[in-house]
């Protein structure tokens, strides 16, 4: 196929901003095979060490919503740069951290630019690719980079970690992220905010972030405090009341953070969902069999990279063709649920690897199923997500969708490392052995995403439609 100018302008910047989103991406997994490191020499405790993941995925599910609208409000470009700017200064003060203070400080900033970054970079490949080939074809490479992004984090972080130290793997994004900026501002038409008065649902945006917060917290410390203690009942009734009170404000509020109405979409519905809890399973595969293989097994960083390798390549084949002409063939619904119960296989497998396994006979299958899987399902989920909404609010839909899945990995990891932790602490106290109880409370967690992966499967074959189209064309693609 012979591109115009134009056309090669636009698929230049499709991959400037996949790069970009990248980027973000890979800070989310990046740190997993350096958290012993971190934890050596930070001093982090093991409950307090989770919070160098959480702070960031807290931050960036929590300002999602906020930095889509604004995008939508003050121009995409503009917010896209400025996420861009932030994200890449607070990597400056992760890599220079020598506190557990500052890195989590630092880590929750990198959210916040993170979450602006993702929110607009969704939009503006909507917006860039209109043509239904063309548009599939371009999600299919998002998918990649949201699919794959977290598995290549386990490996140039085991690379970085080993070779470096794990200061840069922070230090990594100050070159991607200048560059980024650079062919941003070239390739990138500058998009002008609608006309009229813009307001913004500041209060929702707090209540929404602080509740979700509270919440995790609690989930967190629940192993060490007790799940009916009084200081975690309390925190989850305040993180209820906080999380009702965002409802309560979005449903008075003329320009809500997050409109209501968007759920009467049942494409967006289901999309939101089904990310809420794939996404759990999905952060458990990424840190969980990461640190099965390091504690377990005895892999150091960079062979726990290397692992994730057969999972990137299966994603890449997918996401970048394969994935793409799947949803040109048979829509959304079919890709989507098999895409699940294909990633659930993979995780059930990992639900069995025992304590003296290796990685052809008891860990490669699990990955490439896990690959397969994400593989097929993630572009169908996204454009599940955006294939109803009005363009004018595309921002406020990419923010919605990522919110769902960036806070059910949250939410999901919390849950699955603090099930581990119980099995693991219930055998020891009944006496097994500390690898066999370390084993097995791994399983418990993987078995548990398992289950949360098929219920999301079965959940989008039994919502969608039976032929639910791959998009569904807006009046203003149609002229």
């Amino acid at each position: 196929m012979t591109l115009t100018p134009e056309g090669r302008t636009r698929w230049l910047a499709l991959w400037v901003l996949c790069i970009g989103v990248l980027m973000i991406v890979l800070d989310t997994t990046i740190v997993t095979v350096a958290l012993p490191s971190i934890q050596a020499d930070l001093r982090f405790s093991s409950t307090a060490l989770i919070w160098v993941l959480n702070a960031y995925m807290l931050t960036f599910g929590g300002f999602l919503l906020l930095g889509g609208r604004l995008g939508d409000l003050y121009g995409r470009r503009r917010l896209f740069l400025l996420g861009l700017v932030l994200f890449t200064l607070s990597s400056l003060g992760c890599g220079l951290s020598h506190a557990r203070f500052a890195l989590i400080v630092a880590r929750a900033l990198q959210g916040i630019g993170g979450a602006v970054v993702t929110a607009v970079s969704l939009s503006l490949i909507m917006t860039l690719f209109t043509e239904p080939q063309e548009r599939a074809r371009a999600m299919g490479i998002y998918g990649f980079v949201l699919a794959a992004g977290g598995s290549i984090g386990e490996l140039l972080g085991g690379f970085l970690t080993q070779t470096l130290g794990w200061h840069s793997i922070f230090l990594i994004n100050l070159p991607i992220g200048i560059g980024v900026f650079i062919a941003t501002r070239a390739l990138v038409r500058h998009d002008a905010p609608p006309l009229g008065p813009q307001r913004l649902d500041l209060a929702g945006a707090a209540c929404v972030t602080s509740g979700v917060m509270l919440a995790v917290y609690a989930i967190v410390n629940a192993n060490d405090r007790g799940w009916l203690s009084a200081p975690t009942l309390r925190l989850l009734a305040a993180a209820l009341l906080l999380l009702l009170g965002f409802l309560w404000i979005e449903s008075r509020t003329r320009e809500p953070l997050m409109p209501l109405r968007l759920f009467s979409l049942r494409s967006v519905a289901t999309a939101n969902i089904v990310s809420l809890l794939w996404s759990g399973a999905m952060f458990a595969w990424f840190v969980l069999s990461a640190l099965y293989l390091q504690r377990v097994l005895g892999y150091d960083p960079f062979h726990v990279g290397l692992s994730f390798l057969p999972a990137d390549l299966i994603m890449m084949a997918f996401s970048l063709g394969l994935s793409a002409q799947l949803v040109l063939r048979f829509g959304l619904k079919a890709p989507l649920a098999v895409g699940l119960l294909l990633e659930a296989v993979g995780l059930a497998l990992l639900a069995r690897a025992p304590e003296a396994g290796t990685f052809v006979r008891d860990v490669l299958a699990a990955m490439m199923f896990g690959g397969l899987g994400a593989g097929v399902a993630f572009n169908p989920v996204l454009l599940v997500a955006m294939s109803d909404v009005d363009e004018s609010e595309s921002g406020l839909a990419s923010g919605l969708v990522n919110t769902a899945f960036m806070l059910g990995g949250a939410f999901g990891l919390a849950l699955l490392a603090s099930v581990a932790d119980a099995r693991t602490r219930g055998l020891q106290q009944a006496g097994s052995a500390a690898l066999h109880a370390l084993t097995e409370g791994y399983h418990a967690a993987f078995a548990l995403g398992a289950v949360l992966t098929v219920i999301a499967g079965v959940y989008a074959a039994l919502a969608l439609p039976p032929a639910a189209p791959a998009w569904r064309a807006k009046p203003s693609q149609s002229a």
